[in-house]
Parts: C-alpha cells; sequence; structure tokens
C-alpha cells in the first residue's frame, strides 16, 4: 500500500500498473469496506491503472474526528481528491457510500474526471430505522442482516460471504455506523441533473438495498448517462460478478473513447 498525506491524516491506496497507457480508474468503496472490495477488479489494469483507496478510519488509512453526515462525506472526498491528485486518476468508481463521495465530488468540488461508474448507490441513501438501531446497539445483527440474501449479495458462496463479514468488523462498529449514518443523511435528488460527466449506472439485478430504480433515477436525471444491469447479483455486483462487471466499465470507457476522440486504451 501506498500513502498520501493531507489534512494532517495519511491516507492509504494501492495501484495495480501493467504499463497501460490508459487514464487510472480510482474505485472508491462503501459502508464499512475497504480498498480490498476492489480486488475483482484488477483486469481492468489491462487497459488502465487502477487506484483502490481506503476511506478515513479503513484499511490502513488514518481515522478522522467528524460526525456523521456531510462533514464525514466531505472529508472522504478529500481522501479520494489526494489520491487522484498523487496518481493522476480521470475516472472515479463508486460503490454504495462511495458512489455518494463521487457524486459529492461531481457537484461540490472543482475536480472534473473524464467518467464516472455508479454502482450499487443513487442520488439518495436512505437506511432502514431498524439497521440504524443495530448499528449503534447490536452490532452482529447489523453484519448479519446486511449478509442476507439480496442485500450485499444475491448468492455469495461461503467463503465470499464470511470475507465481506470480516471485512465490515475489521473496519469495526463506530466507522462503519459512520458510514451508514452519513449514507442516511445523502440527498442530492434536487441538484443530479447539473451532472455532465459521462457516467455509467450499474445495478445488481437482485439489489434491495439500492434496488434497480435508485439507478434508473440517476441515469434519467443524468444528462446520457448509460444504465446496465448486472444478471445474479445484489448490492456489491463488483464482487460477485466481477468478469460482468468489468466487462459494462470496458464496454462503457471504450464508448466514451469513440463519443470523444480520445485515446484511452
Amino acid at each position: 500500500m501506498e500513502t498520501v498525506t493531507h489534512y494532517g491524516r495519511e491516507t492509504a491506496y494501492e495501484v495495480v500498473d501493467r504499463g497501460s497507457d490508459g487514464p487510472p480508474i480510482c474505485c472508491i468503496h462503501g459502508s464499512g469496506g475497504s480498498h480490498d472490495v476492489w480486488d475483482g477488479q484488477r483486469p481492468l489494469a489491462d487497459h488502465a491503472p487502477l487506484v483502490t483507496v481506503d476511506l478515513s478510519g479503513h484499511g490502513e488509512s488514518d481515522d478522522i474526528d467528524a460526525s456523521a453526515g456531510y462533514s464525514a462525506l466531505s472529508a472522504y472526498a478529500d481522501d479520494v481528491l489526494a489520491v487522484v491528485e498523487a496518481t493522476d486518476a480521470a475516472v472515479l468508481v463508486g460503490n454504495s457510500l462511495g458512489g455518494a463521495v463521487v457524486l459529492h465530488i461531481l457537484l461540490e468540488r472543482e475536480f472534473d474526471p473524464a467518467a464516472a461508474v455508479l454502482t450499487g448507490t443513487g442520488a439518495r441513501l436512505g437506511v432502514l430505522e431498524d439497521l440504524l438501531a443495530w448499528l449503534r446497539s447490536d452490532f452482529e445483527r447489523a453484519v448479519e442482516f446486511l449478509h442476507g440474501p439480496d442485500r450485499l449479495f444475491h448468492d455469495p458462496d461461503s467463503g465470499l460471504r464470511e470475507r465481506s463479514m470480516e471485512r465490515m468488523h475489521d473496519t469495526g462498529q463506530a466507522v462503519t455506523r459512520r458510514d451508514f449514518l452519513t449514507s442516511h443523511e445523502f440527498d442530492v435528488r434536487d441538484r443530479v441533473d447539473e451532472i455532465d460527466t459521462p457516467t455509467l449506472a450499474v445495478y445488481g439485478e437482485y439489489d434491495q438495498l439500492t434496488p434497480p430504480w435508485f439507478h434508473e433515477y440517476l441515469a434519467d436525471e443524468i444528462d446520457e448517462a448509460r444504465l446496465v444491469e448486472i444478471e445474479d447479483a445484489a448490492h456489491l455486483a463488483m464482487i460477485e460478478r466481477p468478469t460482468a462487471f468489468n466487462t459494462v466499465v470496458d464496454e462503457f470507457l471504450s464508448e466514451i473513447d469513440g463519443d470523444r476522440n480520445r485515446d484511452w486504451y
């Protein structure tokens, strides 16, 4: 892992660079996650360097003293932009809370990426009140709930499910709860139509946490956004169906290359 120092803290990130000429792709994980949720995307590095970030308090990154909501979201955006500057990343890929971070950057910050991929996310990310209560008082129950059928995964093998649960426990109750509270407060439905960045919205067929219509809304509101379904997957489609996910991202970036006549690959 490499690190970049900003605002008095270190943010960790990993780069997979196989010597390709495409613009680096920066991937941002969701609530309770870490950079390794994107391990299945390593084949994308055949076309462009792949950068995966640990947001503050996750993985190997320093934590922040920020309250849940806008303050935490803004700090997470700072993490991403520090890594973007260090790696020259030009494409942002965000899952769940990571998608909210990407939307925040597109709407609030000066950085103008060449393209964005939003998966398992939405312009609003309300969280079930029961889940918020369990995150406060019964973390084990919250983790079990999230790993129930058609939430984070549709039909994972036991090893995949267990690794995901371990990752969330490693992140810990306090940070994971902060993540979900931050998601719960996120709502840019009144502004999402301001985005003019080429955008791909990707959803898992069975996702109950951010259902297909969340992504349909993004595709309808963002000018010329693309919409793609990943079959036999739920919220973490990039983990559950990595080959299908990578294929649609590759195709999207190739389309952008054709539209803009840029030498992406």
